[in-house]
């Protein structure tokens, strides 16, 4: 009798669902991108002063209460040189984070709302910057130290992309085994081509990837974010099937917020992320976002749809000339 319990618990630990519906929040990547001239660029710059004032943002404006409960670090946040400390971890840059990631985690928490962080599954970011190849042990414990909930790993700087199939397991796993409970969304599908069908999402499933992003970059503009929705239209079946409550697919950020797209074009994109329970990530400037826009993100119809615990995926099902 007491081993079977024993099982039993050991099987929750397995499968417990770090996000049973798709993830609600707002992250720099689309609108603040790797801006770090804080001198120039105060306003917009990726240091503490940007997620304090983007915190206080979803929470007093209505959005955290609408579900978006969570602010995202994306790239550029780490320091360059040294790359990492005298224990081998990765630290922020001091100037733009003097007083750390766990104060800014706590911040963040003390308001209610989650900290998300970004790293790579490769030797650099994307722009560059220290990432977690070979030391996903270390990181995912100071990750947790840190009080993130939420990683985003991308996957930069490797010509083979087979490296990625022991990489995001070994940082999944060590994220399992950090001590806290960590949403882990992979880019690991979005650099293995434009084919869904030949993605290896029980692997990414197997490595503890609650989410991820399936294709292209989404651009602040028409063009990039209806090729989403197209590729979206193409590959829906498929990408149904793997996604469910606890792993999602993910077509990138809303650019609802931003001049970039117009009204229609930002009802369009959250209809169609609402229909598909796409994660809704804001990317914009919280700050001066046109009321007819955040009426858009604050729609709690669209919302319920996209949040429905039932996690079920829309797709397209039928593609005419002048209609879909």
């Amino acid at each position: 009798m007491g081993i079977h319990i024993l099982l039993l618990t050991a099987s929750a630990v397995v499968s417990k669902n770090l996000s049973p519906t798709p993830p609600m929040g707002w992250m720099n990547w689309e609108v603040f991108r790797c801006e770090v001239d804080c001198a120039a660029h105060n306003e917009s710059c990726i240091n503490e002063y940007l997620y304090t004032t983007m915190t206080d943002r979803l929470v007093d404006d209505g959005y955290l209460k609408a579900g978006y409960n969570s602010i995202h670090i994306d790239d550029c946040w780490m320091n360059e040189v040294p790359d990492r400390d005298q224990n081998g971890k990765l630290f922020p840059n001091p100037q733009r984070f003097p007083n750390g990631m766990k104060w800014i985690g706590d911040y963040m928490h003390n308001r209610s709302v989650d900290f998300g962080l970004y790293t790579a599954e490769s030797p650099l970011t994307c722009e560059g910057y220290p990432a977690s190849a070979k030391h996903e042990d270390i990181d995912a414990v100071t990750f947790a130290d840190w009080g993130v909930d939420y990683m985003k790993v991308d996957g930069c700087w490797y010509n083979n992309v087979s490296y990625y199939a022991t990489g995001y397991p070994a940082m999944g796993t060590a994220l399992r085994n950090s001590g806290r409970d960590i949403v882990y969304s992979c880019s690991w599908p979005a650099y293995l081509g434009s084919n869904e069908s030949t993605k290896p999402y029980d692997s990414m499933v197997a490595s503890h990837c609650n989410l991820w992003r399936n294709w292209h970059d989404i651009q602040c503009n028409w063009e990039s974010l209806s090729s989403i929705i197209e590729y979206w239209g193409q590959w829906g079946p498929v990408m149904k099937n793997a996604g469910k409550s606890g792993v999602w697919n993910d077509p990138d950020q809303l650019l609802i917020g931003n001049d970039c797209i117009t009204v229609d074009e930002a009802r369009t994109q959250m209809s169609i992320w609402c229909i598909i329970a796409a994660p809704l990530m804001m990317g914009n400037d919280l700050r001066i976002v046109p009321e007819d826009h955040k009426e858009i993100l604050l729609n709690a119809e669209a919302i319920a749809v996209n949040q429905d615990p039932l996690g079920q995926q829309g797709i397209r099902t039928f593609n005419g000339s002048s209609y879909q």
